[in-house]
Formats: C-alpha cells, sequence, structure tokens
C-alpha cells in the first residue's frame, strides 16, 4: 500500500492575515486550498492512503475532507488539537494510522514542487529513510557524503555543525538543502519510541545517522515553493501554471 502523511497542523503564522480565520492548509492557490493540491499530487502518484495533522483550526480541515467525500481516497486525521507536536512527533502520533509494513511519504502541506512522488518513494529501496534534497541557497544544510548518506548538518551562517560521527567537517562533506519531502522505511520507526514528546523529524535522522542507512537523493531539477508568506502566494500561482499541469 501507497501510504503518506500530510503536515497540516501549523499555526501559518507567517501567512497571518488570512490564517486569523483559517488554517494554513485551507489557504487558496490557484483557486484550490493548499491542501488540495497536496492531496491531488499524491492521488496522481497511485496513494489510496493519507494521514492529515490537525491543530489549527482542526474542525476546518476535517470539515472540508468530509465535504468532498475524502476525494475518493483513505484519508485518516491525526488531531494534535491538545499540543503540537512537531514534525517528529507528529509522525509517531500518526502511527497507528498506518500499515506498518509499509514507508510512509512525509509531504508538508505548504509546499509545492515538480517531484515525481511515485518515482520518490519507489527510491526507498534498502534505505531506512530518504530525504529530497538539492542544492540551493539556505542558511541551513544537511551534511551528506560521497555515497549520498547522511552525516550531519551545518548552519554556515553561524558555523555551528551538528552530527553523531566524531570530527565532521563540512568541507569533506556535500552541503543540500531538505525540501521536507522525505520517506520513512517501517524498520526505523520503532526509534521514534526514544525520542521526547515533542520534536523535529531532523533532529531524530541526525540522532541515528550513524546507525541507519538515510539516505540523500538530489534532485538536480528540483523546482519547490514554499508557500509559507502572503507575499509568496501570487509566485506560487505562476508556479503552478508552469508544474501542475504534468502532475494532474
Amino acid at each position: 500500500m501507497k501510504q503518506a502523511m500530510v503536515f497540516a497542523a501549523g499555526l501559518g503564522t507567517r501567512l497571518r492575515p488570512l490564517t486569523d480565520n483559517m488554517p494554513k492548509a485551507l489557504v487558496r492557490v490557484g483557486g484550490q486550498p493548499l491542501l488540495w493540491h497536496v492531496v491531488m499530487k499524491l492521488k496522481a502518484a497511485g496513494f489510496e492512503r493519507i494521514v492529515v495533522n490537525v491543530h489549527h483550526f482542526a474542525g476546518q480541515i476535517e470539515a472540508y475532507l468530509a465535504e468532498n467525500r475524502n476525494f475518493g481516497l483513505d484519508i485518516r486525521i491525526s488531531d494534535e488539537s491538545s499540543m503540537l507536536l512537531e514534525t517528529g512527533g507528529g509522525i509517531r502520533r500518526a502511527l497507528p494510522f498506518f500499515d506498518p509494513e509499509s514507508p510512509i511519504l512525509i509531504h508538508n502541506v505548504d509546499i509545492l514542487s515538480n517531484v515525481d512522488l511515485a518515482a520518490f518513494y519507489a527510491h526507498v529501496g534498502r534505505y531506512d529513510a530518504t530525504l529530497l534534497v538539492s542544492r540551493r541557497t539556505t542558511k541551513r544544510y544537511l551534511l551528506f557524503s560521497e555515497q549520498m548518506m547522511l552525516r550531519g548538518w551545518t548552519n554556515i551562517e553561524t558555523g555551528e555543525v551538528r552530527s553523531p560521527f566524531s570530527n565532521v567537517k563540512t568541507e569533506n562533506n556535500k552541503l543540500l538543502a531538505f525540501s521536507g519531502i522525505h520517506v520513512v522505511a517501517p524498520q526505523m520507526l520503532h526509534l521514534l519510541d526514544a525520542m521526547p514528546e515533542r520534536f523535529g523529524i531532523v533532529d531524530f535522522y541526525l540522532k541515528y545517522c550513524d546507525r541507519c542507512a538515510i539516505h540523500g537523493y538530489e534532485k538536480t531539477d528540483l523546482r519547490l515553493m514554499d508557500v509559507g508568506k502572503i507575499e509568496t502566494i501570487g509566485e506560487a500561482e505562476a508556479f503552478l501554471a508552469e508544474t501542475e499541469k504534468n502532475i494532474r
């Protein structure tokens, strides 16, 4: 079974005032909510089960999915109304809704891209996790070996490096930016139990990258847009006009 999780629980503070009365997932781009764009892309890629986590205006997301009969998919809600659990904690909370034998593709609700999700999902193969990465300008990078195995993380502005490996140096590794799209294989999921109640998924990957095969999938022609601010909505609509016709 192809299964995925969509992170839709965020407060969407950078999209205010739109998110003063609605969740970020229901902010419209190109005439449709962000959640619609991600769900339709997953459906086109053959995904059958999708878990959506909710917190901010959770009832609106549930009502939207119900009104659309879950778009003909097996869509389940992971409720974080009582407390946001961050990305890692959110995955762990949602685990009972998934088939324990199949990998889980993770996708942020505010990310638009030209990624072939079916091909990316299939790539997990023998790895414990696969992270979609690219060469784009940012302050924070993941560090990968020549074999594209995760070695650590760095903030190039502060010079901070985090890694379970000793003496990791940025100059000896590839610096690549994380897209917010990744796949976790079933054999790695039990390790989530050792993490605190709330934690980021990157912290999880960094903790275990010396013991697990966490692979970087570099897409050289990646086109990706984070619809995180009011001023990016217009850009996002132009982006969709160019890319979405190829993924339906």
